[in-house]
């Protein structure tokens, strides 16, 4: 599907784009891919990682800026949404601003694809949107309603619009693994709770899930992979065992588990072997065969968090991990 298309990555000089870019232009060589982000140095450093590739485009811009984004969805075939405010506390700092991008933002992009006939957008969410107790939860939690709604939104146009959900990203920029690598010489490493527990998932496997979702959405669907959990004590064992962990408290907005499924989503939710659906509860969607396809009702309790998971990353699986990765963690 995506091979000798066009394709737009909004926040694209992120820790999602540089793994999304590459794997994309080795598997599918797609005709064109477009950077599109408001950070200049960011993309003049990632333009040097693909200066002889002439299938990568950089293009300025914002998705709060609407013209801007009718400009630059020019040619397009599909969209990854990856731009976001991210960070817990830069948002219940910064509401407003929160707002106008993680929100207004999405709005403009779904008006843009719909008016430009873009084929398919699949958005990337977080696993703070499930039962968000927090600003960057509760505006991403805003920005699955409008992609999936956009879906009806559209009318008659053809344009279709899924979520992909993920948990903790393993060696992302400001995420735990890099950070307890960047303190660990200093022999102690802050941990907010010794209960608290969160899903690993790695950039590719990320990556893989838009794939499958551009291959199997039909428009409407929030797809959760099924990762393994850890303990972060395990975390900060594996990446300093000599260092001591010092219990500083749970920082306001932050949970002891990670959860990318709630109760409230159940009845709508269905499993597949190596992922999970969430369908949407308007215009009977979550009944559609269509997009059910071969998947399982879940049962009407059922909850995909990380401290009840039925899959665990063992020290060793994760040391083994951190030893292949170790000179990117953090790095983008």
């Amino acid at each position: 599907m995506l091979s000798d298309s066009t394709i737009l990555v909004t926040g694209g000089t992120g820790s999602f784009g540089h793994a999304f870019v590459p794997m994309t232009l080795a598997r599918h060589n797609p005709k064109k891919i477009i950077i599109l982000s408001r950070d200049e140095m960011k993309q003049w450093e990632m333009a040097k990682l693909f200066k002889d590739d002439p299938r990568i485009r950089f293009f300025l811009g914002d998705i709060r800026d609407r013209e801007r984004l009718y400009r630059a969805l020019d040619g397009v075939d599909y969209v990854v949404h990856a731009a976001a405010t991210k960070i817990v506390p830069t948002a219940e700092y910064n509401p407003f601003e929160c707002i106008k991008t993680n929100v207004i933002g999405a709005m403009n992009l779904i008006d843009a694809c719909i008016d430009k006939r873009i084929k398919k957008v699949v958005a990337l969410s977080t696993d703070k949107a499930s039962s968000p107790i927090n600003l960057y939860g509760a505006s991403k939690l805003a920005s699955d309603k409008l992609f999936v709604a956009g879906n009806a939104y559209s009318g008659g146009h053809d344009t279709a619009f899924s979520v992909v959900r993920y948990g903790n990203v393993m060696g992302s920029r400001g995420s735990v693994i890099p950070f307890f690598m960047s303190i660990r010489d200093t022999g102690v490493l802050p941990i907010t709770d010794a209960r608290m527990t969160r899903f690993m998932i790695s950039l590719e496997q990320g990556v893989e899930l838009v794939w499958h979702a551009f291959e199997d959405m039909i428009g409407g669907e929030i797809y959760v992979k099924k990762i393994p959990s850890m303990k972060v004590t395990d975390v900060a064992q594996v990446v300093a065992p000599s260092a001591r962990q010092e219990i500083i408290g749970v920082r306001p907005g932050e949970k002891l588990h990670e959860q990318m499924i709630g109760i409230e989503d159940a009845p709508f939710t269905f499993e597949y072997d190596e992922h999970f659906k969430i369908l949407p509860s308007i215009n009977d969607w979550a009944t559609s065969q269509e997009r059910i396809k071969d998947g399982r009702k879940v049962d009407a309790d059922f909850v995909y968090s990380s401290e009840t998971n039925d899959e665990w990353m063992r020290q060793d699986e994760l040391r083994a991990w951190v030893e292949r990765n170790k000179e990117k963690l953090g790095a983008f």
